[in-house]
């Protein structure tokens, strides 16, 4: 069963929610993130980026950073920025884009369900970004950033987020990029029990985003635990903030890859090895892979349309991803890429920035660019069943959660 908790929100206060509300930390690079806080100063990102206060050549990993973020986050709450609900409930976060719309339940979840398995998990994550996050959450006190998880459609939560939703919302604004964000607090006590009851239902729910802040806040409550040994399990210390959604409204977009070289191949040989494991035709950009096994590649001012092969295809949970095949078949053999977390030589591309993007990094580089069909939600829970993980970057979720609209406080 899985535990899914009520809990007391820290949240922006009035109509303040579209100037706090901000891009996951992990989207910016350093000097993205510092351009970014400066349009601003109410933008959480100052807060979720604490570097971002000090001068450019500063250690972002400082102790300084982290007691910076504390102070920010102390500052607000006095100045009446940001409060604390007084009653805990549950809320919903509806976010629309482009006419289609996918609307969570903001919760906390048990961080003993991420321990035994509950919640599943279908990627690794990196020791140096894990400590970044332990350190923020550890001396602020509070998890900023939500973590995005998946669960499969359940018809009474449905029915209980129909019903809230005709509610006058607790927020509603426009984000820059065209994405509509509202929230609703649902503290029904009938609603409240249905949505806890459909939860313990579920034997596993899915991290679809965020595995770093799930592991991070994760660790940060154990180690509360190890400072309170007298601890109950009820403590907010043990509960981590997340947005769970119905798998039938995510949407999951290609993720894809620029290698900046070709690896001392000539063009012909280079397709003489690629047809090897694919079928390739030349296409126009607009022929955007369509199905599964299908991607473009990019290379020497061309697009080109491919198929994987039937025999270079399997029906395992993790080879049988189309971004596994390419690395497996392609990127290793071929480009000598063996480790994509580590290779300088590759680049990762999100569908949201489309193919535009994909042209402008190969042509800078003189490489080649591979355009990807997506990785469907059914794969995902499908590998994270299994319990395996899947290769680097091989989902791109679109609309990303704002951080700052919800935050959780857990003490130290």
């Amino acid at each position: 069963m899985a535990i899914i908790r009520p809990f007391h929100a820290i949240r922006p206060t009035g109509d303040l929610a579209a100037r706090v509300a901000a891009l996951p930390y992990d989207v910016y690079d350093r000097e993205e993130a510092r351009a970014e806080a400066l349009r601003d100063p109410l933008s959480f990102l100052n807060i979720d980026r604490p570097e971002t206060q000090f001068e450019a050549g500063h250690d972002i990993y400082a102790p300084d950073v982290y007691v910076k973020a504390a102070d920010m986050l102390g500052k607000e709450q006095r100045e009446g920025i940001l409060a604390e609900d007084p009653e805990e409930c549950y809320y919903l976060y509806r976010l629309t884009m482009n006419g289609r719309h996918q609307t969570g339940i903001v919760a906390c979840a048990s961080i003993d369900d991420y321990r035994n398995g509950v919640i599943k998990k279908h990627e690794n994550t990196r020791e140096d970004k894990l400590q970044d996050r332990i350190r923020h959450v550890d001396v602020t006190g509070i998890q900023t950033g939500p973590i995005f998880l998946a669960y499969r459609h359940d018809e009474e939560i449905a029915q209980v987020t129909e019903r809230v939703c005709t509610a006058t919302p607790i927020f509603d604004f426009v984000s820059a990029d065209g994405i509509t964000h509202q929230g609703w607090r649902i503290d029904d006590p009938d609603d409240m029990e249905k949505i806890a009851a459909a939860f313990a239902r579920m034997d596993r729910i899915y991290i679809a985003d965020g595995h770093h802040r799930a592991e991070s806040a994760v660790r940060a409550g154990l180690m509360r635990r190890e400072r309170h040994p007298g601890y109950t399990g009820e403590e907010e210390f043990n509960y981590f903030l997340s947005v769970l959604f119905p798998d039938d409204e995510l949407m999951i977009m290609d993720y894809n890859r620029v290698v900046r070289d070709l690896a001392g191949l000539d063009p012909e040989q280079l397709f003489e090895e690629l047809r090897k494991v694919c079928t390739i035709r030349a296409c126009s950009v607009e022929e955007a892979p369509s199905r599964k096994g299908e991607f473009q590649i990019y290379v020497n001012g061309q697009w080109y349309l491919a198929q994987f092969r039937p025999e270079v295809c399997s029906e395992d949970a993790v080879a049988g991803l189309d971004v596994s095949i390419l690395q497996d078949r392609v990127l290793s053999p071929l480009f000598g890429i063996d480790d994509p977390k580590t290779d300088s030589r590759i680049e990762f591309v999100g569908g949201i920035r489309g193919w535009e993007e994909l042209e402008k990094r190969t042509d800078k580089w003189g490489g080649i660019a591979f355009r990807m069909y997506p990785t469907s939600i059914a794969e995902l829970m499908a590998v994270a069943d299994s319990g395996a993980l899947m290769p680097p970057k091989s989902t791109w979720f679109e609309p990303k959660l704002r951080s700052g609209l919800f935050m959780h406080r857990i003490g130290q």
